[in-house]
């Protein structure tokens, strides 16, 4: 078939690889200049199959109103975004309920799951080069309160395929060296050994990159302005470069997805939650962590990726602006800096790239991945704050459920 995907982060990269390992002949449309610009960018550069677990939960909606306009809360929702989205916000706090959270953790870990042994295999095919470690993610606690109660946690999961290991502070500080100096802040951590490292922008431009040089097409710097029917069914896509004809089309444009969707009665539910990042060079810190950090009370992860550092820490409610809040960037550097004081004024370091990315996020935090009630049209987007985690796995997923779609019904998702 012909297949048009829409969009070239993390998501539609891998969609048009599995794609085109399944043998479709595969055309991709994205609007910025080259492959993971968006989203895929800035984001924390850690694929941690262990926070997998959806944001919404037990007692999270009242800690969000609680936030309500405080520019220093690790989650902010703005006021000015409260009339538009109180549709997602009742479907956010249907999904807090416990059963429903812990029903969208375990699907979630299956695909996160999928999606890690998905990036083995490509990497061992394609040998696409970008910035990978593995075995190299520790989450610390200040409180044994809150280290127990999050092992617990994580530990629920074992059976289901997650690995965890609990780590007292000496074992943190045995395992990253760079925690010594304030080893009274910790008071204890877990080790990830399935969690792995790496840039989503720099692995979606390569992968991009081998799936043309093998006749895929990729149009940069494209415009989409609609999807084409015909009979009721997908026929082209209407672009800035021409129509292109198409037996299927699948629609990867995170946050942007449901403004192009409308237009054919497919709703999802997805808002954008704004993401800061700040990516700064090796050399403000030389003797910095060699592991990935995630800060559980501060809120906040911190990731040597290459010669650089990654630093995220917050999720904005505010609808498609993408401008860095001075406040917030302030507010995330100060939490990593009462850990890393070394870090100070990093932000502001010659090279250094203070960025927001919008996430695509769905009330139950369950990607949608699928067919539509439009025939040739598919999903694969909603993946929130997973979608560097969940890339790889979704992309063999969709092909997977295209390649069903062909010879028996399969259930739309929207």
């Amino acid at each position: 078939m012909r297949i048009t995907v829409l969009g070239a982060g993390i998501i539609g990269v891998a969609s048009a690889y599995w794609l085109q390992r399944a043998g479709h002949q595969v055309t991709v449309l994205e609007r910025r200049e080259g492959a993971g610009l968006e989203t895929s960018w800035g984001n924390g550069a850690i694929i941690h199959v262990s926070s997998v677990q959806p944001w919404a939960a037990p007692g999270v909606p009242l800690k969000v109103l609680r936030w309500l306009g405080q520019e220093d809360a690790p989650m902010l929702l703005r006021a000015s975004a409260l009339p538009r989205m109180w549709r997602w916000g009742l479907g956010f706090l249907a999904a807090s309920r416990a059963a429903a959270h812990n029903e969208g953790a375990l699907a979630n870990l299956e695909l996160a799951l999928l999606s890690a042994r998905c990036m083995a295999e490509i990497r061992a095919e394609t040998g696409v080069e970008y910035d990978y470690v593995g075995h190299s993610v520790i989450k610390t606690f200040a409180t044994e309160a809150e280290w127990l109660a999050a092992a617990a946690a994580h530990e629920a999961l074992v059976p289901h395929g997650l690995e965890v290991e609990r780590l007292t502070r000496e074992q943190c500080i045995a395992r990253e060296p760079a925690l010594a100096a304030r080893a009274e802040k910790i008071a204890g951590g877990l080790f990830f050994p399935q969690d792995e490292v790496g840039d989503c922008s720099k692995f979606s431009q390569g992968l991009a990159q081998w799936c043309a040089a093998r006749g895929a097409a990729f149009h940069f710097g494209t415009e989409v302005h609609d999807i084409i029917l015909r009979q009721g069914r997908v026929a082209a896509v209407a672009s800035s470069a021409g129509e292109i004809e198409s037996d299927a089309v699948v629609v990867a444009l995170g946050s942007h997805s449901p403004r192009l969707l409308g237009k054919h009665g497919v709703r999802v539910p997805i808002y954008p939650v704004k993401g800061l990042s700040v990516t700064a060079p090796r050399h403000v810190w030389p003797e910095g962590p060699r592991h990935a950090i995630l800060e559980d009370g501060r809120k906040f992860a911190f990731t040597p990726l290459g010669e650089r550092y990654r630093i995220v820490g917050s999720a904005e409610v505010a609808d498609y602006d993408t401008t860095p809040s001075p406040s917030r960037i302030g507010a995330l550097m100060r939490g990593v800096c009462s850990l890393f004081p070394e870090m100070e004024g990093a932000e502001k370091a010659e090279g250094a790239v203070q960025w927001a990315g919008l996430r695509p996020m769905v009330p139950d935090g369950r990607p949608w991945i699928g067919p539509t009630r439009v025939p040739g049209l598919y999903l694969n987007t909603g993946h929130g704050h997973t979608g560097w985690t969940m890339g790889a796995g979704s992309g063999r997923r969709l092909a997977d459920i295209v390649e069903a779609r062909g010879n028996a019904p399969v259930a739309a998702v929207a």
